[in-house]
């Protein structure tokens, strides 16, 4: 139904009412109507709860009760007639369909942003297959004669030779970090070409027990069946006594025999006691010859070199001054280096400053190594002959690395820290650096390398020894 509005017409004029007489007025029969306003009347007419209302009040002088006529009102009421005109139905305006071109667009936007996003991302994807992925589509050129050098086969009796064990693996300076969690320790990180191991040991009973926390630990998971035993029965295969040669302390590593294999050691239990019971599981790699040992006056190298962490004793490790064959794991903190500048370079005046103030890191403790370090041990007592590693917790010592790069304080902390290292003759290791994104990590990894550092500490073996660290990726999601 079509909106309408009220129009209020006037009647013509009428016979005005008769006039009471006299006795009427007397007798109070009727009443004068009070003097009204039009307005007043048309709202009575239109509302008739008014009416209701007011014809409620039984009040002498009220003009609507039930006693009294209402001719007057009556009168009133005729002399306007109340029409009802239809309005017309508003069309649509400029306005509203410039508004509906609007949201139709906005809908339209929303649909198609989305799709072409997801359109780029897989165009990328198919090109960054197509440039670094097609190696995954090619069969292996190797495996052309899979069964050579198998009886019967062409080639047989010619595929092994002695020292064989580790062929085709290029040794590399990546640190296998917890090395016991891999699913094949010590080996799976010769395969990877790795001259670092690490065995966290807990001395329990008579015996020295692997792993990262007391509930990991099994009575047949120990330091000689994971490390001691597999490193002595593999340098007996690559030191064999044949017609040709009677090798002797050749490392690992068929491709390069002089590289040797850092066994770090985590002394997680009593340092005195382990450190003993260590010393005493080594006798076999000892007495073949197979350890680097300090005899006195210098550093003699040898297949493995075994270096104390963790617990480890300082003053008990280095108590016998004639020969030592495990060396510590320096805090490298402790090492920092200022820069090699002049006070001239700076234009500073020499009378008015000195050389260690221009250098604004302090380290605030000792960090890797200090559980078994005399509070009083200077710098300079970690050196080649007492030490190996010079390690530290990259995250507590360089701090966060914020929108994927370092600071220049970072990169002055990291460079001194690893001129420290060298300037002491030991090999400088970061742990707990970002594993995560792993554009970040491989970030650090190629910064640490730049600048030289001794030994990269790794968990992830593969990323570390094959990957390219400067490929491009998606950093949020790898």
């Amino acid at each position: 139904m079509a909106p309408s509005v009220l129009e209020i017409t006037p009647l013509p004029e009428q016979t005005p009412p008769r006039e009471p007489s006299p006795a009427e007025v007397e007798d109070g029969y009727y009443q004068p109507i009070p003097s009204r306003r039009w307005y007043s009347l048309i709202l009575d007419i239109l509302d008739p709860m008014t009416l209701r209302q007011r014809s409620s009040h039984a009040h002498p002088h009220h003009i609507f009760t039930d006693e009294r006529p209402r001719t007057s009102l009556s009168a009133k009421k005729e002399q306007y007639v109340v029409t009802e005109t239809p309005i017309p139905e508003p069309g649509p305006t400029p306005t509203l369909e410039k508004r509906h071109r609007v949201i139709a667009v906005i809908r339209l936007a929303c649909i198609l942003v989305p799709v072409t996003v997801l359109c780029l991302f897989g165009i990328l994807h198919i090109v960054s297959f197509a440039l670094n992925g097609h190696a995954l589509l090619l069969q292996d050129d190797l495996d052309f004669l899979p069964d050579w050098g198998h009886p019967g086969k062409i080639g047989a009796g010619l595929a092994h030779y002695p020292t064989d064990a580790t062929r085709d693996v290029m040794p590399i300076p990546v640190h296998s970090h917890n090395d016991y969690w891999r699913r094949i320790p010590l080996y799976e990180a010769l395969h990877y070409g790795c001259t670092g191991v690490e065995a966290d040991v807990w001395h329990v009973g008579d015996d020295l027990f692997v792993g990262h926390s007391t509930s990991a630990l099994t009575p047949n998971r120990t330091f000689r069946s994971l490390y001691v035993d597999p490193l002595i029965a593999l340098l007996d295969k690559q030191n064999p006594l044949t017609a040709f040669a009677d090798t002797k302390n050749h490392g690992v590593f068929d491709e390069e025999p002089d590289q040797t294999l850092v066994l770090l050691v985590d002394l997680k239990t009593d340092g005195p006691t382990t450190f003993q019971k260590v010393q005493e599981q080594l006798e076999g790699l000892r007495s073949k010859g197979y350890l680097t040992y300090f005899n006195g006056t210098h550093t003699v190298p040898g297949a493995i070199t075994v270096v104390g962490t963790g617990n480890t004793p300082f003053d008990l490790l280095t108590a016998n001054t004639t020969y030592r064959d495990i060396f510590y794991d320096a805090p490298l903190g402790m090492l920092y280096e200022p820069s090699p500048i002049t006070l001239t370079d700076l234009n500073v005046d020499p009378s008015l400053s000195n050389l260690a103030e221009i250098d604004d890191y302090h380290p605030s403790s000792a960090g890797q190594g200090k559980t078994g370090l005399p509070a009083d041990t200077p710098a300079s007592a970690f050196n080649a002959t007492t030490s190996y590693y010079a390690s530290l917790n990259f995250k507590r010592s360089v701090g966060r690395v914020w929108r994927g790069k370092l600071s220049e304080r970072q990169m002055k902390i990291i460079r001194g820290q690893i001129r420290g290292a060298k300037k002491a003759g030991l090999k400088a290791r970061y742990w707990n650096t970002p594993k995560w994104p792993v554009s970040l990590r491989n970030h650090i990894w190629h910064v640490l390398v730049e600048e030289g550092v001794g030994m990269l500490n790794a968990d992830d073996l593969e990323g570390a020894a094959i990957e390219d660290w400067r490929r491009w990726k998606h950093e949020w999601y790898v």
